[in-house]
């Protein structure tokens, strides 16, 4: 037998009502701005890879990912190959948005036919300029301290990649490298970019100077310009332009022992981050002793950084690179192999990379939806 409804009853049912007709509105303008996806003045995922195979461009969307970044040819650039190449990724669906420059070993030690040198890589800026690519990036080692380089066995056997300085610190300099101090580097590092940074400029490319990594205050003899917070700072202060800027690598900030947010911040704010490496280690000793570990598990506060990036509205590339070695990786086919294997010990492949982006996604997603 049914009861007859109170006069309170009624109203509790009449309040429960209207709270539930609200709901699916509520609901609904939540839904709307969902999934957060990437625009104008947000960051954008990306990998690299090699040539555009269409396997490996697939694999690339399948993640998600819209934006890619490889080695660029040969100097000088030519506009008609650039083309080619970036019309390649479009085909598959992907923009190519940075290319990796080099070729300038005179430059870099300030020896005879530097000039020569900086004039390709001109001609290459201009190159970059016709055909709309957005950033080059660039090294300035004199040598690179891979030499410290050791696998280790990380989380459930997974591979991990370790340094210890004092397994190169006292090696000699190569013949072809010589050794230079770190004044030297400098005054070639100056010539250069006063050269170089006004091309970019009316080009309207970005240049993107990658830190010293290993981080090392010397590397067989010579000196590490960009091994340093210190180092950082003079870099973009020799052409002060939003087009002589930096990779921002929170790794390797922190490998230096400095707080990756608060670096962040500092040359967001001057407008000189031109792309970014987004990965985590565990440091013993700055500069000399640490481990790159999943990009989930190490010393740097990973969402604290994105948090950085989206606030100031950094619009440009973040690359989750230095993927783990997972078991899945060795089941990889030869192909994807190729496209996606690390060239550090301990590194891992596509399976890693996967992994590296799931995170990285829902770092920047997090971020977006803070404000």
């Amino acid at each position: 037998m049914k009861l007859p409804l109170s006069r309170r009853g009624m109203m509790q049912t009449l309040g429960a009502t209207a709270l539930i007709s609200q709901l699916p509105q509520t609901a609904s303008a939540a839904l709307d701005n969902w999934p957060l996806t990437e625009g104008a003045g947000t960051p954008k995922l990306c990998l690299g890879i090699g040539p555009a195979d269409e396997t490996a461009m697939r694999e690339v969307k399948q993640l998600g990912v819209n934006y890619v970044l490889r080695g660029g040819p040969r100097i000088p650039w030519q506009e008609a190959e650039l083309r080619t190449m970036i019309d390649k990724y479009k085909a598959g669906g992907l923009t190519l948005a940075n290319l990796m420059i080099g070729g300038f070993p005179n430059t870099l030690y300030g020896k005879p036919g530097r000039d020569e040198e900086i004039e390709k890589v001109q001609q290459s800026i201009r190159a970059a300029g016709r055909v709309g690519l957005p950033v080059v990036e660039y090294n300035f080692y004199a040598h690179r301290a891979m030499e410290g380089y050791y696998a280790e066995t990380g989380r459930g056997g997974a591979g991990y990649t370790a340094f210890d300085y004092q397994r190169m610190k006292d090696l000699p300099a190569l013949p072809n490298e010589g050794a230079h101090s770190l004044d030297e580097m400098w005054k070639n590092a100056t010539y250069f970019l006063k050269a170089v940074v006004p091309v970019a400029k009316e080009s309207n490319v970005r240049l993107a100077l990658h830190p010293n990594d290993p981080p090392v205050p010397l590397s067989r003899g010579s000196g590490q310009i960009m091994g340093s917070l210190a180092g950082w700072k003079k870099l973009v202060d020799i052409v002060p332009s939003p087009y002589n800027g930096i990779t921002f690598d929170c790794g390797v900030t922190r490998e230096m022992g400095e707080d990756p947010v608060e670096v962040c911040r500092y040359f967001m704010k001057k407008d000189c981050i031109n792309h970014v490496h987004y990965r985590n280690v565990r440091v013993r000793k700055p500069h000399e002793e640490y481990t790159e570990v999943f990009i989930d598990a190490g010393q740097v506060d990973m969402f604290g950084v994105m948090r950085e990036l989206v606030k100031l509205k950094y619009p440009r590339l973040i690359y989750p690179e230095h993927q783990r070695g997972l078991e899945a990786d060795k089941d990889e086919s030869p192909a994807t192999r190729r496209a996606f294997k690390s060239m550090y010990p301990g590194g891992g492949s596509y399976a890693g990379f996967a992994f590296n982006v799931g995170y990285a996604r829902a770092m920047m997603q997090a971020a977006m939806e803070a404000g």
